[in-house]
């Protein structure tokens, strides 16, 4: 039984890494229609940037947000000078980005080479609990803790401050949001930035679970891209139950059928959206 247990608290941690990171995705693409195939890639580089800043501080807190920040304006510069001018152009967007993830997949190759890294996990929270017989680390706990508070704060931003107002208003009706006097693609741009900042974030957390290699930027994007369809374009709640769905589902596939572990993921995603298309809380 303990076994079991420990299991389902290992596949809610991943869930909230993976709400952290799918997040991010949800809103640039359920909110403002951009195809961001380069998603994954924010995740793998917030990892290495992180990890270069604690070797330089040996600040673990610092690295964290100064390599998220990193991220984030990676992510501005990217849809401010790049994607910008093909907001309505789908199939630019995925080339587009689909490009980039290749030039940085590579560029992080070439910078810190192809072995498996990890993010070296501080005292304070790298020790483990007794559970039963067997031990649980501490450190699956506190990034439970810090996914809900990730899922409380993305609420509030978005239904109860001005810039969320104003951002549902740019989504909902970009031009007569410019009518207004409001600054729709700088807004774009800053709900842009954010959601690499999320991945970055989410990334960094994944660090101290699983570590970082070459091709994880896929796994993730193919787990998120997932999550963004189960849960519903534009759902943060959609957004946070299909993390916890999906990871749960990965984690328990990886156990008890290895050989067969995207299988099991994306078999109960596709009979779901066979009856459900628009996903748990998408809009028809």
């Amino acid at each position: 039984m303990t076994y079991w247990v420990v299991q389902i608290v290992n596949g809610l941690s991943f869930g909230m890494v993976l709400f952290m990171i799918s997040s991010g995705l949800s809103l640039i693409f359920g909110l403002m229609r951009i195809i961001n195939l380069a998603h994954g890639c924010f995740y793998v580089w917030g990892v290495y940037v992180s990890l270069v800043i604690l070797r330089a501080t040996n600040n673990f807190l610092l690295s964290i947000m100064l390599g998220s920040l990193a991220i984030g304006i990676l992510g501005v510069m990217l849809q401010r000078f790049f994607l910008y001018r093909f907001q309505h152009s789908e199939s630019s967007q995925v080339l587009l980005t689909l490009g980039f993830t290749f030039a940085l997949s590579d560029l992080a190759l070439w910078i810190w080479g192809g072995q498996h890294r990890a993010i070296p996990k501080p005292p304070i929270i790298g020790w483990s609990l007794a559970v039963g017989s067997m031990s649980f680390p501490f450190y699956r706990l506190i990034v439970i803790v810090v996914g809900v508070l990730v899922a409380i704060g993305l609420w509030v931003f978005q239904e109860r401050t001005k810039v969320g107002a104003l951002v549902r208003a740019g989504v909902d009706d970009s031009e007569m949001a410019r009518g207004l006097g409001i600054n729709v693609p700088l807004l774009f741009t800053g709900i842009f930035g954010l959601g690499a900042f999320l991945s970055a974030f989410g990334g960094i957390a994944g660090g101290l679970l699983t570590g970082i290699y070459p091709g994880a930027e896929w796994e993730i994007l193919l787990l998120a891209m997932a999550v963004l369809i189960l849960g519903g374009l534009g759902s943060l709640k959609g957004a946070l139950v299909g993390s916890l769905f999906v990871a749960l589902v990965d984690n328990f596939g990886r156990i008890l059928f290895p050989e067969f572990a995207l299988f099991t993921v994306f078999v109960p995603v596709a009979i779901i959206l066979a009856f459900r298309p628009t996903g748990f809380f998408g809009k028809s």
